[in-house]
């Protein structure tokens, strides 16, 4: 583990003190790929989860969801607590944490369990991630930093790619008969390297005393952001009640407490878990609402998607992992393309990768609605990559032209509080997404309808939401102004752990 002694090392030191400055950011990027691969290995496996454990439609959920939602809630206070303990000390804490959450998740005998050891999972995950490009601000200079970065995306895109083989891979042959439970296995000896390489070859960074957390802050944005996704996720289950109902409408009296308390954490000049100045900050809260649309169609899609495929039409992990490839190919080229173009035609560029997304879902439910017993990989081929391009596309230009708006020294924190707000609104779309498939699908279900025919009607109609989203995300885009250069903080110790 990380040495306990206090950390030395200046923020802003040359390279020349950091000789093995990428053979350390080669151990960092291996954390990075274990966690995408986590993100992505784990919908193929969903119906053999479900099958292996019985578990619930609502459960399945929530062994997505969860993570997510951890993830997202703790990423921001994890940035400032790396400030306090030491960046390199909470990242090799993060990944043995997450490592322990991983093969909790691998034993699981029972689903409660397993929605227990996700919840564990995305809450480390949250402790090692927004350590990992704070440390890279802190290795390399300026003029390094861009090279580096694109090996940290280049990472996560194959991680994207190759996850869903690999997981496909793993639960159809039942590696030493483990089945599914070896999709997490996997990342025991990833993580073991990790930490004991980490150890080793990571440089420390200085720890700042007068670093503290919005713990009030935290405490009441879970409370909202529970009160409105366990009533989606649950409210099917128990048919409707009156109470999920009265959760969701709570939800709006507590997150009115929370914008107050941030206030008055601004007036006092104390720590705010999401500033202030943000909330005023008219393009950072239209942008913010553009994400959580935008980040809330892709996770509940794949898993749908994974469901429709394996339980109802037979399709074998492996072939389903491999259906899906197009869209990752589809995202990791456009993202190396739209990369170079730095920060011109950010408007139009996120339309045009909307308008691909849009066209690409839109075409996936016209054959959908046309499939009778069986469905064809090939047929699905050009729909994925299109949307994948339009994912691609549009995604890194999101960020920067929701920048583009925000004053400079708000930057470091609308960075970080828009990871946040990723990962918020893939917990929403996977609840309401999922929710309308199970639905629908349950109708149909008692209606008599056959087998394929409710899957394709329960498919189709998810894909509704996806389109209503990006219809709503265009409108929000064009209310955005791009007439500002994007914000680009500055990688000071101030801010270095929110520009992931």
């Amino acid at each position: 583990m990380a040495s306990s002694s206090t950390e030395t090392a200046p923020a802003g030191a040359d390279t020349e003190q950091h000789p093995g400055r990428w053979t350390a950011f080669a151990v960092l990027l291996s954390a990075v790929f274990m966690n995408m691969l986590d993100v992505t290995i784990v919908n193929v496996a969903l119906p053999s989860i479900q099958q292996g454990l019985n578990a619930s439609n609502s459960a399945i959920e929530w062994i997505v969801a969860g993570y997510v939602l951890m993830f997202a809630l703790a990423l921001l206070p994890f940035g400032r607590l790396g400030d306090l303990v030491g960046k390199k000390n909470m990242f090799i804490v993060g990944v043995g944490c997450f490592t322990l959450g991983s093969a909790l998740c691998g034993l699981s005998h029972t689903t409660p369990l397993l929605i227990f050891a996700r919840l564990f999972q995305g809450f480390s995950a949250a402790m090692m991630t927004p350590q990992v490009l704070a440390l890279a601000t802190v290795m390399f200079s300026p003029h390094e930093r861009a090279r580096a970065f694109s090996y940290f995306g280049m990472m996560a895109g194959i991680a994207t790619v190759s996850g869903p083989i690999i997981g496909g891979f793993l639960v159809e042959h039942s590696l030493f008969g483990l089945g599914w439970r070896a999709i997490f296995l996997i990342n025991l000896p990833i993580g073991l390297f990790a930490v004991i390489a980490g150890a080793k070859l990571v440089p420390s960074t200085p720890r700042r005393s007068d670093t503290r957390n919005d713990y009030a802050g935290i405490l009441l944005i879970a409370v909202a952001m529970f009160l409105l996704i366990f009533p989606l996720v649950e409210g099917r289950t128990f048919d409707w009640p009156l109470w999920c109902f009265a959760m969701m409408a709570a939800a709006l009296p507590v997150l009115t407490a929370f914008v107050f308390w941030e206030r008055r954490q601004n007036a006092r000049n104390r720590p705010q878990l999401l500033s202030f100045g943000l909330m005023k900050t008219r393009n950072f809260m239209v942008g913010g609402s553009m994400a959580l649309f935008f980040f809330s169609t892709i996770p509940g899609f794949f898993l749908c998607l994974a469901i429709f495929l394996q339980v109802g039409f037979g399709f074998a992990p492996l072939k389903s992992g491999l259906t899906t490839i197009p869209f990752s190919v589809g995202v990791f080229a456009a993202s190396l393309i739209s990369g170079r173009l730095g920060h011109h035609f950010l408007k139009v560029r996120v339309i045009l990768g909307i308008v691909l997304l849009g066209v690409g879902m839109f075409w996936l439910r016209l054959y959908v609605l046309s499939i009778g017993d069986a469905v064809s990989r090939w047929a699905l081929f050009m729909p994925l990559i299109i949307s994948g391009l339009g994912l691609g596309v549009s995604i890194a230009s999101i960020f920067q032209l929701v920048l583009a708006g925000v004053p400079q020294e708000e930057a470091g924190s609308a960075s970080g509080a828009l990871q946040a707000v990723q990962q918020l609104g893939g917990a929403f779309g996977i609840a309401i997404i999922s929710g309308i498939f199970f639905a629908r699908l349950g109708e149909m279900m008692q209606s008599g309808a056959a087998s394929h025919a409710a899957y394709v009607g329960a498919f189709a109609l998810s894909l509704i939401y996806n389109l209503a989203a990006y219809a709503v995300v265009i409108v929000l885009t064009l209310l955005l102004s791009s007439d500002r250069r994007p914000a680009q903080p500055e990688a000071t110790k101030e801010n270095a752990p929110h520009i992931a």
